[in-house]
C-alpha cells in the first residue's frame, strides 16, 4: 500500500443496507417529529460527502499522530498538523450539525443517521473521531443545564467549534468512580472552584480549539461517600462570563500526558484542578446529581466507542480482502500436486476465504446490532424522550443493548483484527499496511467507558435485574418469532433453525445462572462475560437471518445487485453455522462451572 494511499475502506453499501432496506428509516425517522426535514436522498447525499471527507480529508492524518503524536509543553498540547487539518475538516463539513436538534441550529437527524456518519469518522481516524465531543456535551447542557448556563456555552460550543471532555477517572479510584477525591467549594451562585487530580481523560488539552469544555464529577465539601456524593460541574479551559464572552485562563492545566501502545492521537491527560490558580466552575443544572447526569455522557460515549470497534474491523477487513484479491501465492489446494499449475490469488485458498468470511459476518453484525439499537434510540426519541413515560418500555431495551454494544463489540473486534492480520502473511506485521495500527488503537476499547466485566456487571446486575427480567424476555421473545416463523422460506430453513436452538442455549445459560445466585454472586462474577458474549451473539444471529431474508426478496427486484445480496446470505449462512452452535458449549460451561477459583490461595497464583 503506497503511503499516499488512504488506509480507509468505508462499507457504504452496508450502511445503506441497514438504514433504508432494513430499517428503513425512511418511513420511520427520517422527517418525523422534532428530526429536521432530512429524507432518504438527503441522507444518502449526506453520508456520501461525510465519506469523501473521510478518506481524503481525515484517513490522512491516522498515521501521522502514530509516529509523531501530540506534544505537551509548558501545559500546552500541540497536535500534529494532519490531525489538527482532520479536526478541522470535521467542522468545515458540518458533522458536528448532523444529530443537533434544529432547535439548537443542527439538521436534526436521527441517531441512527447520526451514528452511522460516526463510524465514518470513526474508521477513517478514530482519535480525530473524538475530538468531536463537543457536540454532545452540548446536548446535555441543554438538557440538564439552567437557561443562564445554556445562553452562556451553548452558542459558543456550537458556533465556534468548543471542544468538550468528560472527566471522571482519578490515579487512585481508576473504575470504582465512587472513590473520587477531588472537591469542590462553593464560592456563590452556581460558582464553585474544583481541586484534584484526574486521570486518563481524552482531549482534554490540545490546540486544536480556542476553548474546552471540561464535565467534571467532583465531590462538594460535606457531601457523602460513594457515587451519590458526586455532583458534575462545567469548568472551562478559558473563564466563560455570563454574556459568553472569553475570560481568563481558568486553573486546570495538563500536567502529563500518558505514553500509550496506540491511538496516539487522541491526548489522553493527566489534569489538575486548582494548583497555585482556582479552577472555577458551575454547578450543571444546579443540582447535586453528578453521576445522574453524567451517564447521559457516559451512554453515548459506549455506543461510540462499539461504533469505533466496528469500524476498525470494517475496514481491517476490507484491506485484507483487497490484499487477498491481489497477492498471488501458492497454486489451488486441488491442484497442490501439480508443480505446473498456475499460481493463485491467495483469496482463492480455503482458510483464507474462513478467516475473510468470519471477518465480514461478524463486521455485518456488528454493524446490524449498533444501527438496530440506534433505531431503538429514534423511537426513544420520538415518543419524547428517555424522560417520557411512552417511551419506558423502548428506552428499557436502549439500555439493556449498550452493554452488548460495547462489550461484545470491543472484545470481539481484537480478536477478529488479528485474523484481519493474518490474511496479509508476514506484510500485515509491518506499518507499511495499516492494520497493525489497527489492533494498537482497538485495543482500548475494552479498556476504556467501563471494562468488559463492568459491562456485563451492568447488564445482568442492573439492567435485567431490575425489572425481573422483562425487557430481556421481550428481546428474546422477538428472537423466538422469528426462529418460529417462515422468514425466507426454506431458503433459511436452517438458519432459523439454528437460531431456535441458540435461543434455547441462552435461555438454559441464563436460567442456571440464576439458580446459582442463591449459592454465590461471585457466579455472575466469573460467568457475566460469557453470558454477554452468548447473548451479543444470539441477537447478531437473529439480525443477519432477518437481513438474508431481505436480501432473498432483494434479489429478485434488484437482481443488478445480487453479488451484494448474496454475500449478505452467506454472512448469515456461515454465522449460524459457525457462531451459533458455540453457545451450546458456552451454555454447559455456566452449567459445569464452580467456585473453586475463588478458594484458590492468593500465594497460588
Amino acid at each position: 500500500m503506497s503511503s499516499s494511499t488512504p488506509h480507509y475502506k468505508p462499507n457504504l453499501r452496508d450502511l445503506y443496507f441497514n438504514l433504508f432496506e432494513f430499517l428503513d428509516i425512511g418511513q420511520t425517522s427520517l422527517g418525523k417529529g422534532t428530526f429536521g426535514d432530512l429524507d432518504e436522498t438527503a441522507a444518502r447525499q449526506t453520508l456520501e460527502t461525510f465519506a469523501h471527507v473521510a478518506v481524503n480529508e481525515i484517513a490522512p492524518s491516522f498515521s501521522e499522530a502514530d509516529h509523531h503524536p501530540p506534544v505537551l509543553k509548558d501545559g500546552v498540547v500541540t497536535l500534529p498538523p494532519l490531525l489538527k487539518r482532520a479536526v478541522q475538516a470535521y467542522y468545515d463539513a458540518g458533522m458536528n450539525l448532523l444529530d443537533l436538534p434544529a432547535s439548537m441550529g443542527g439538521l436534526g437527524a436521527p441517531p441512527t443517521l447520526g451514528w452511522a456518519a460516526f463510524e465514518l469518522i470513526a474508521g477513517a481516524n478514530p482519535a480525530a473521531a473524538f475530538y468531536g465531543l463537543g457536540t454532545l456535551v452540548a446536548r446535555v447542557i441543554d438538557m440538564l443545564g439552567t437557561e443562564s448556563q445554556k445562553r452562556r456555552y451553548l452558542p459558543a460550543i456550537n458556533e465556534r467549534r468548543w471542544i468538550g471532555t468528560m472527566v471522571l477517572t482519578e490515579p487512585d479510584a481508576g473504575s470504582d468512580v465512587g472513590a473520587a477525591r477531588t472537591r469542590a467549594r462553593h464560592v456563590g451562585g452556581d460558582v464553585w472552584e474544583i481541586e484534584g487530580v484526574k486521570r486518563f481523560i481524552t482531549s482534554a488539552e490540545h490546540d486544536a480549539s480556542e476553548n474546552i469544555v471540561n464535565m467534571v464529577l467532583a465531590r462538594p465539601e460535606g457531601a457523602g461517600p460513594g457515587t451519590k456524593g458526586l455532583s458534575l460541574f462545567i469548568v472551562p479551559k478559558f473563564w466563560v462570563e455570563e454574556g459568553g464572552q472569553l475570560g481568563e485562563r481558568n486553573g486546570v492545566v495538563c500536567t502529563n500526558l500518558e505514553k500509550k501502545m496506540g491511538i496516539k492521537g487522541s491526548v489522553t491527560c493527566e489534569m489538575t484542578f486548582g494548583d497555585g490558580k482556582p479552577a472555577r466552575g458551575l454547578l450543571l443544572g444546579e443540582v447535586h446529581e453528578g453521576i445522574r447526569q453524567m451517564f447521559h455522557i457516559i451512554e453515548q460515549a459506549r455506543m461510540g466507542v462499539g461504533i469505533k470497534s466496528m469500524a476498525t474491523l470494517s475496514t481491517a477487513y476490507l484491506n485484507a480482502l483487497a490484499f487477498t484479491r491481489e497477492r498471488v501465492q501458492g497454486s489451488d489446494l486441488l491442484a497442490a500436486r501439480d508443480k505446473t499449475a498456475p499460481r493463485v490469488p491467495i483469496h482463492r485458498h480455503p482458510d483464507v476465504r474462513r478467516m475473510l468470511m468470519a471477518q465480514k459476518a461478524h463486521a455485518e453484525g456488528m454493524r446490524a446490532l449498533i444501527l438496530f439499537t440506534a433505531s431503538i434510540q429514534d423511537q426513544v426519541a420520538l415518543k419524547g424522550g428517555h424522560r417520557a413515560t411512552e417511551a419506558a418500555e423502548l428506552d428499557a431495551i436502549n439500555d439493556l443493548l449498550l452493554p452488548l454494544v460495547k462489550g461484545y463489540t470491543s472484545e470481539k473486534a481484537y480478536e477478529l483484527l488479528a485474523v484481519s492480520l493474518q490474511c496479509l502473511g508476514g506484510s500485515g506485521y509491518l506499518s507499511d499496511y495499516p492494520i497493525e495500527q489497527y489492533i494498537r488503537d482497538q485495543k482500548i476499547d475494552s479498556l476504556y467507558e467501563g471494562t468488559t466485566h463492568i459491562q456485563a456487571l451492568d447488564l445482568l446486575l442492573r439492567k435485567v435485574a431490575r425489572d425481573g427480567g422483562a425487557t430481556l424476555q421481550g428481546i428474546l421473545g422477538r428472537v423466538r418469532q422469528t426462529a418460529d416463523s417462515n422468514l425466507g422460506g426454506q431458503e433459511l430453513a436452517a438458519e432459523r433453525a439454528a437460531l431456535g436452538q441458540a435461543l434455547t442455549d441462552v435461555e438454559t445459560m441464563l436460567g442456571t445462572l440464576m439458580g446459582k445466585l442463591g449459592e454465590s454472586l461471585y457466579h455472575v462474577g466469573l460467568q457475566g462475560n460469557r453470558v454477554l458474549m452468548a447473548l451479543a451473539e444470539l441477537l447478531i444471529g437473529w439480525l443477519l437471518v432477518q437481513h438474508a431474508a431481505v436480501a432473498l426478496e432483494r434479489t429478485q427486484t434488484h437482481p443488478s445487485d445480487k453479488a451484494f445480496y448474496e454475500g449478505k446470505r452467506a454472512s448469515a449462512r456461515w454465522f449460524c453455522r459457525e457462531v451459533l452452535p458455540g453457545l451450546a458449549h458456552a451454555a454447559r460451561m455456566v452449567e459445569q462451572s464452580t467456585l473453586d477459583l475463588m478458594d484458590v490461595p492468593e500465594e497460588s497464583f
